[in-house]
């Protein structure tokens, strides 16, 4: 009984963390039978490979069945992190691919070298599946990408201030409107929870760039195929924008002032 509630905890985290990880979990407990010698190692071992094949061939290549691809990465895009593409949480539509290739690729040319660094978008299958944590990321047309960020001479760099790209806050000073305390002091205890899940800190020396978020905000809204987009209150009046598109996510999200949220129409 320990043992079956033990692969039901893990077949349910894996498919929660990765859409296809359970299935595949499964498949490679049936593959190798109990009285097989070293049976943990081969389990592992078979569901490493097919968990690793079925990512980089199989999905790619059946989630257009469900209308999404992967994000397409290039000079002017890339993930933050390799988990995003290892876990399946790099896909989108045709249609927002396309906003996220020309947002980026105006914003490089006008920025050169620095890109467009996205975070969690959608599983490549089946609208409504959630994809945990998030509230909405379900239907390939939401992604998050992140803030941009200076050094400690004033040049604007793709590096971030997180392991996972989130969490690592540009909290309001005392002058600025304070969302988050607000939030919590109306009993949504979540809001700032992404400070969990930053996966470690680093390049703490990097500060907001301003004029570079503002950019790539001001691109994102002036694309005719974005409808959405959500950042905290305090940093749409620090970063002086303004635009019908952009919008407060509400107080049962969680705070938006690590990245930015977008979506199609």
């Amino acid at each position: 009984m320990l043992k079956f509630l033990l692969h039901t905890v893990i077949c349910i985290l894996l498919t929660i963390g990765t859409q296809v990880g359970g299935i595949i979990y499964l498949i490679a407990l049936w593959a190798v039978k109990r009285s097989t010698h070293r049976r943990r190692l081969k389990r592992f071992g078979i569901f490493a490979g097919l968990y690793v094949l079925a990512t980089f061939m199989l999905v790619p290549a059946i989630a257009p069945l469900f209308g999404r691809i992967r994000i397409e990465e290039n000079k002017a895009v890339q993930a933050h992190s390799f988990l995003y593409k290892l876990a399946n949480r790099n896909y989108v539509s045709p249609q927002l691919n396309k906003a996220i290739q020309d947002i980026a690729t105006a914003f490089e040319a006008d920025n050169p070298g620095i890109k467009l660094v996205y975070l969690d978008a959608n599983f490549p299958f089946i609208d409504g599946f959630p994809l945990l944590p998030h509230l909405s990321h379900n239907d390939g047309k939401k992604v998050d990408v992140s803030l941009i960020y200076k050094d400690t001479n004033g040049q604007t760099t793709n590096r971030k201030r997180s392991v996972s790209g989130y969490g690592a806050f540009e909290g309001p000073t005392a002058r600025e409107y304070d969302q988050t305390t607000v939030c919590k002091d109306r009993g949504y205890w979540q809001y700032d929870y992404p400070k969990y899940v930053t996966l470690g800190t680093i390049n703490n020396q990097l500060t907001l760039s301003e004029k570079g978020t503002r950019e790539l905000v001001t691109g994102i809204v002036k694309q005719p195929l974005v409808g959405k987009l959500f950042i905290e209150p305090h940093l749409k009046e620090r970063l002086q924008l303004s635009h019908n598109k952009i919008r407060f996510h509400g107080c049962k999200a969680v705070r938006h002032d690590d990245h930015i949220h977008f979506r199609l129409r």
